[in-house]
């Protein structure tokens, strides 16, 4: 069983860590932990150190229970959403955890909902935490 994590290093992005751990551990599960940098390339290169560690501590947080963790940083141009839901494909994804905050309808309009996008799209179950 594979499951991917789409994290960014926030709160919420914690609690759906700490949910898929349990999953994991519960299913012998191997964990994708998957971070998507958007903008120019030079906005991303800024970035890279940043999210190499929070995923580094990802890592560590599931391999110190016994789990089996990769991570990836997905840079391809385009929506994060669609390439989170490619790289689910790819790797033959069978649940997704994807950490929520509340957005307004403004926030939601002008920057869309990378997470909205992975549950109406995702080909497997989808587990928000928030």
């Amino acid at each position: 069983m594979n499951l991917m994590v789409a994290y960014d290093g926030s709160a919420a992005g914690k609690k759906a860590l700490s949910v898929a751990r349990q999953h994991a551990k519960a299913f012998g599960a191997n964990v994708y932990v998957v971070s998507c940098l958007e903008g120019d390339i030079e906005r991303r290169l800024e970035e890279i150190a940043t999210v190499e560690g929070y995923l580094n501590d990802a890592r560590t947080f599931f391999i110190g229970e016994g789990v089996l963790c990769e991570t990836q940083i997905l840079t391809e141009r385009g929506n994060p959403g669609e390439n989170l839901i490619q790289f689910a494909d790819r790797k033959d994804i069978d649940e997704i955890f994807v950490g929520i905050k509340k957005k307004s309808r403004v926030e939601k309009l002008v920057f869309g909902s990378n997470a909205q996008y992975v549950i109406l799209e995702a080909r497997c179950p989808v587990v928000t935490v928030k």
